[in-house]
C-alpha cells in the first residue's frame, strides 16, 4: 500500500448532518466521528447545510452514560475582508469539499481570493485539534479578519421537569462550557467539574451573550501565494483532575503540533496497512468501514471504567458502556491492528471480576445503586454473567502478539471464571452448566430471573427461553444450604460448547506456561464435555443440536432449531457424521441458508420472526462461529459461499456512506436496530481477513 492510505478511502461512512435538538433519538440521527477513546464526537455539515459551512457540527458529548449534542455547530469560522469589512461568504465558494477520511474530518472551500481548509483530528483521549489553513490565491497581500461563533442547544427533560442549564464562560484564550450537577438516571449525568473548552494559542476577544458567543482576533496578513495556519484545541473533560492534566498536554500540543499530527497520521497508517494487508480489493472498503466503526466506539478510562475498551456503539443511547462478551469478540477482531487496545478491552472487564470468579455483564461510567449504595448509574449490570468466550479471546490475542506476560497475567483470572460456572451454574453437579442468574436485588421474582438467564446467554429474547415452553427456575445451593444463585431447567448447548472450547484453550495456555497438571486436568474435562454434547444434545431425527431438559437429558426439539446449535461445530465438539448433518442443514434454504445466512431461529422454527431481535434476525457473531465451524471440519467451499453471502447481502455493508448494523433481516438483508455496531464490524472484519485474501 502507498503512504497516506487514508486518502484512498473517502466518506466510507456518512458522518454528515446538523443536530436539531440536544437529546438524540435512541438511535442517533447522525453518525459520529471520534477517536483515541475520546468521550465526544463530531460531524460534517451536509453539502446543502450551507449555514454551517466553516464549522464541524455538534459536538456530541457523552454525559457520562448518554449522548447529548452541545450545539448545532459550536465553533464556526467567518472570514472578513479587513479593509472593507465585507464577509467572504463560504456559501459563495466555487467548490465545497466535505470529507471524512479514516481518523480525519476535512472541509475545503475554494473562494475567489483564497482556499480555506479545515481539518479535525483527535490527538489525545480528551482533545481534538482543528487546523485552519487559509492559502492566498491573489497576487497582492490578503488582509483578513477572522471570527468564530457558536450557540448552545437547550436540553429540557420533561420527565425530570428540569433543564440542563449549560453556561458559557469567557477565557483568555477562547471559550468554555460549564456544566451543572444533573442526575437524570436514564437521560444524562453531569457535574460542575465537567467542562468543554475551545482554546486558541494566543489571546482572543470573547463576547458571551446568553447561550451565544463570538470570538474575534486581530487582523492577519497573508502574502501572495502563502498560507496562514492556525491550530485550536477542543477539549472535553469530566473532572478537575482530568482537566489539569489535559492543560499540560494542551501546552505541549501547541508547542509541538506537527508531532501530534504526524502521530495521528502514523497511527492510522498502521491501522489501515495492517487491516488491509492481503485483503481482496473488493473488500477493502468494508475493512476500512469496520475499523472506523470500532475506533469511533473506543472509550478511554473515565468514571468507574478503568481501562481503554470498545463499547457496542456510540450511536445508540443505551450502549455507552462495555459488555463482557462484546469485549471478547471485539478484542479478537482488533488485535491484528490495535493489539494494546485489544488487551485492555479484555482487562477492562476483568477489573470487576468478583472474588468468586464471576465476570459481570456490563460496566459503565457509574456503578448502580443496587449493588453499590450511594452510586447513581442505571445501566451497570451484575444480575448475570455472559457466555464464556474470554479464554478464546485471550488465546487469540496471544496468537497474534506472542505476549506471554499477558498470558501469565490472565491465566489465573480465566481459571477462576471457568470454575465459577461449575459452582454457581451447575444445578445437578454433573459437570454440565446452565444459564441462570445471580443473587441480586433486581432478580426478585421468577420472571426477572428468567430474563437475567436469557441475558446471560447473550440471546435476550431467544425462542428457547420462552416461559410457556416450560422454563423454570432452580435454586443453586452450596454445601451449607445457602442459596448462591439460580439456574434455569435446561442445559444449554452453546454454553457447554463454549465451556468445552475454554477447556481446550486453558490446556493450550497451561502448556505455554509449563503447567503440566493443568494440561491433563483440562484435557480430561474437555473429553467428558465433548462426549456429553455428542451423546445428549444431538437429536438423530432432526440432525441438529439443542438445549436439553436438565432432568430427562432429552433435547428440547419442540422449541425448534436455533443458531446456538452450530456452536458445537465451532468448538469442534462433534463427530464427523454429526458435522456433515450440520453442514447439510446450514446450506438448506428452508432452514439457515437465507439471503443473509444463519438466522437466530431457523426458517422452519414455528416462532421464527425475521425482525424480532434474537428470534430470527442474523447476528454476525453467531454467523461467524457457524462459518468457522464449517471451515474447521473441512467444508471450505460452503464456508466461503456463506461468508460471501453475509458480506454482500447485508444492507449497506459494501456501500459507501452506509453503516454496519446490530443485526439483519435474514430474508431481505435489511439492517436492523442499532447503527455502527462494534461486534458486527468486528465479525465482518474477521470474515474479510479469513476468507477473502
Amino acid at each position: 500500500m502507498k503512504d497516506n492510505i487514508r486518502y484512498q478511502f473517502k466518506n466510507i461512512i456518512d458522518v454528515t448532518g446538523v443536530p436539531s435538538k440536544a437529546e438524540p433519538d435512541d438511535d442517533y440521527e447522525i453518525n459520529p466521528f471520534s477517536d483515541m477513546g475520546a468521550w465526544h464526537a463530531y460531524h460534517l455539515p451536509r453539502i446543502d447545510d450551507k449555514d454551517y459551512y466553516g464549522g464541524f457540527t455538534g459536538p456530541l458529548y457523552i454525559a457520562q452514560e448518554y449522548g447529548v449534542w452541545l450545539s448545532k455547530c459550536f465553533n464556526r469560522i467567518a472570514i472578513y475582508n479587513a479593509c472593507n469589512g465585507e464577509e467572504f461568504k463560504l456559501v459563495d465558494c466555487k467548490n465545497a469539499d466535505l470529507a471524512y477520511y479514516p481518523g480525519l474530518l476535512v472541509q475545503e472551500y475554494d473562494m475567489e481570493d483564497f482556499i480555506l481548509r479545515l481539518e479535525l483530528r483527535f490527538v489525545t483521549n480528551r482533545t481534538a485539534i482543528v487546523t485552519t489553513k487559509i492559502k492566498s490565491q491573489i497576487k497582492e497581500k490578503l488582509n483578513l479578519k477572522l471570527n468564530w461563533d457558536g450557540e448552545l442547544l437547550k436540553y429540557c427533560n420533561d420527565y425530570e421537569n428540569e433543564i440542563l442549564d449549560l453556561r458559557l464562560e469567557v477565557s483568555t484564550n477562547g471559550v468554555k462550557v460549564k456544566f451543572p450537577n444533573i442526575n437524570w438516571p436514564y437521560n444524562a449525568f453531569t457535574s460542575s467539574e465537567m467542562e468543554y473548552e475551545v482554546r486558541y494559542p494566543f489571546e482572543v476577544k470573547t463576547n458571551v451573550s446568553g447561550d451565544r458567543y463570538l470570538i474575534e482576533t486581530d487582523t492577519i496578513s497573508i502574502k501572495a501565494g502563502r498560507e496562514y495556519v492556525l491550530n485550536t484545541t477542543n477539549t472535553y473533560t469530566f473532572t478537575k483532575d482530568e482537566k489539569d492534566k489535559e492543560n499540560e498536554k494542551i501546552i505541549d500540543i501547541f508547542k509541538n503540533t506537527t508531532k501530534y499530527i504526524e502521530d495521528n497520521n502514523s497511527r492510522w497508517e498502521e491501522y489501515l496497512s495492517k487491516g488491509l494487508k492481503g485483503v481482496n480489493e473488493e473488500y477493502e472498503k468494508l475493512i476500512v468501514k469496520s475499523i472506523e466503526t470500532l475506533i469511533t466506539n473506543w472509550r478511554s478510562p473515565a468514571g468507574a471504567i478503568k481501562r481503554h475498551g470498545i463499547t457496542p456503539s456510540m450511536s445508540y443511547k443505551w450502549f455507552n458502556g462495555m459488555w463482557a462478551w462484546d469485549s471478547w469478540k471485539q478484542a479478537v477482531a482488533i488485535v491484528s491492528f490495535a493489539p494494546e487496545l485489544a488487551k485492555d478491552n479484555i482487562r477492562a472487564i476483568f477489573d470487576y471480576q468478583k472474588e468468586d470468579g464471576m465476570i459481570i455483564d456490563a460496566i459503565f461510567y457509574n456503578k448502580n445503586g443496587y449493588n453499590y449504595p450511594g452510586e447513581k448509574g442505571g445501566n451497570w449490570n451484575e444480575r448475570n454473567s455472559k457466555p464464556p468466550l474470554a479464554t478464546w479471546a485471550v488465546w487469540k490475542v496471544y496468537e497474534s502478539t506472542n505476549d506471554k506476560l499477558f498470558l501469565e497475567e490472565m491465566y489465573p483470572k480465566l481459571v477462576k471464571y471457568h470454575d465459577w460456572w461449575y459452582v454457581y451454574r451447575d444445578n445437578d453437579k454433573n459437570g454440565i452448566a446452565e444459564y441462570g442468574a445471580c443473587i441480586d436485588a433486581l432478580n426478585d421474582d421468577v420472571d426477572q430471573i428468567i430474563l437475567a438467564a436469557a441475558w446471560e446467554s447473550g440471546m435476550d429474547n431467544a425462542v428457547r427461553f420462552d416461559k410457556d415452553y416450560g422454563v423454570e427456575v432452580l435454586e443453586n445451593i452450596d454445601d451449607n444450604g445457602k442459596i448462591i444463585g439460580y439456574s434455569i431447567n435446561q442445559e444449554s448447548v452453546d454454553l457447554n460448547s463454549y465451556l468445552y472450547a475454554e477447556k481446550k484453550y486453558l490446556a493450550k495456555i497451561a502448556k505455554e506456561l509449563d503447567k503440566s497438571d493443568d494440561i491433563d486436568k483440562y484435557e480430561k474435562e474437555a473429553q467428558y464435555v465433548r462426549e456429553f454434547i455428542r451423546k445428549n444434545m444431538f437429536d438423530e431425527e432432526t440432525g441438529f443440536f439443542y438445549d436439553i431438559d436438565i432432568h430427562t437429558k432429552n433435547p428440547l426439539v419442540e422449541r425448534g432449531k436455533g443458531v446456538e446449535g452450530f456452536i458445537p461445530l465451532w468448538a469442534e465438539a462433534l463427530s464427523e457424521e454429526q458435522a456433515k448433518k450440520l453442514k447439510d442443514i446450514s446450506i438448506d434454504e428452508m432452514k439457515f441458508n437465507t439471503k443473509v445466512p444463519f438466522p437466530t431461529a431457523s426458517v422452519d422454527n414455528p416462532r421464527y420472526a425475521p425482525n424480532k431481535y434474537w428470534r430470527g434476525p442474523v447476528w454476525l457473531d453467531q454467523a461467524y462461529f457457524a462459518i468457522e465451524g464449517l471451515s474447521n471440519y473441512g467444508y471450505k467451499d460452503e464456508a466461503y459461499t456463506l461468508a460471501k453471502k453475509i458480506l454482500e447481502n447485508t444492507e449497506g455493508s459494501m456501500v459507501e456512506g452506509e453503516v454496519i448494523r446490530e443485526n439483519y433481516n435474514p430474508e431481505s438483508g435489511q439492517g436492523l436496530n442499532c447503527t455502527n455496531f462494534s461486534w458486527s464490524a468486528g465479525m465482518m472484519y474477521l470474515l474479510c481477513r479469513e476468507y477473502f485474501v
